[in-house]
């Protein structure tokens, strides 16, 4: 399982902070009614955002099983959120091994953010058949389900989204991705197993005062299509600094589609 850069994770923060979904969040926090405590395993959890997005919504004691392979943003994380009642304990695994050591202790929810696109449909099979063995509760946000609107509109912005698409479902160190699949995917197997499942859309807006975020982005995709060689390497190189262009004007915006669920056991834990 490959690591992202701490610079990438926080500049996303913000944005993915501002995507996650209100109704689902609700229905996580609602979930665990008047408890005074929750136990929760974080899978790929890299600097600890979705702590940071979690925390004030749930029961006032909280123990955190930050789960990640990088031992950099483990550091980090551990610091995600600073409180008496707050406990982070920071574990080291690759997941794309072995998911067993989130079980280890009785879990409340398991949680996840931008982790369902790149993993594998064996992989996914395998985590939820685990999940429900023990009937544990789901909330994954922002996993990316391939929607990306651009405006301007560019003549070849169609063509590098769909090699960026098809990258997507390359190895990302769980096998074959399930990349814009994902969340149908997810939720399909929730609902076939009997569990209920909340779920709607937690897309990045990504405005044109957003040129960082916004030329990190161009150049990832145009990497990415590069990667596919389906379009020829000049092409790309000259739809990235149109591109480029537009957002040093401040005329450029971009919406990037993800999906938020919570899935739950259909029958009280």
């Amino acid at each position: 399982m490959s690591s992202f850069s701490t610079e990438w994770l926080a500049l996303r923060e913000p944005f993915d902070l501002r995507a996650r979904n209100p109704r689902v969040l609700e229905a996580v926090s609602a979930s665990f009614g008047s408890r005074s405590s929750v136990r929760l395993a974080d899978l790929a959890c890299g600097a600890g955002s979705t702590a940071r997005a979690l925390c004030r919504r749930l029961p006032i004691r909280q123990h955190w099983s930050l789960i990640d392979n990088d031992s950099r943003l483990l550091a980090i994380a551990r610091n995600a959120v600073v409180a008496e009642t707050i406990e982070l304990n920071a574990i080291q695994v690759d997941l794309s091994k072995n998911f067993d050591a989130a079980f280890e202790t009785p879990l409340d929810l398991i949680t996840m953010s931008a982790l369902l696109d790149l993993v594998s449909e064996d992989w996914l099979d395998g985590l939820l058949r685990k999940v429900m063995a023990h009937a544990i509760p789901i909330y994954a946000a922002l996993t990316y389900d391939g929607r990306t609107d651009l405006s301007p509109a560019d003549p070849f912005d169609a063509a590098i989204l769909s090699a960026f698409n098809a990258h997507q479902g390359t190895d990302k160190g769980f096998g074959p991705a399930l990349g814009p699949a994902a969340a149908s995917a997810t939720i399909s197997g929730f609902e076939t197993s009997g569990y209920k499942v909340i779920h709607g859309n937690s897309d990045w807006v990504i405005g044109p005062e957003d040129r960082t975020m916004q030329i990190e982005l161009l150049r990832g995709w145009a990497g990415a299509a590069d990667a596919m060689k389906t379009l020829a390497d000049v092409d790309t190189a000259r739809w990235l600094d149109r591109r480029i262009q537009l957002v040093n004007e401040g005329r450029s915006s971009i919406r990037v589609g993800h999906v938020d669920l919570f899935g739950f056991p259909s029958t009280t834990r």
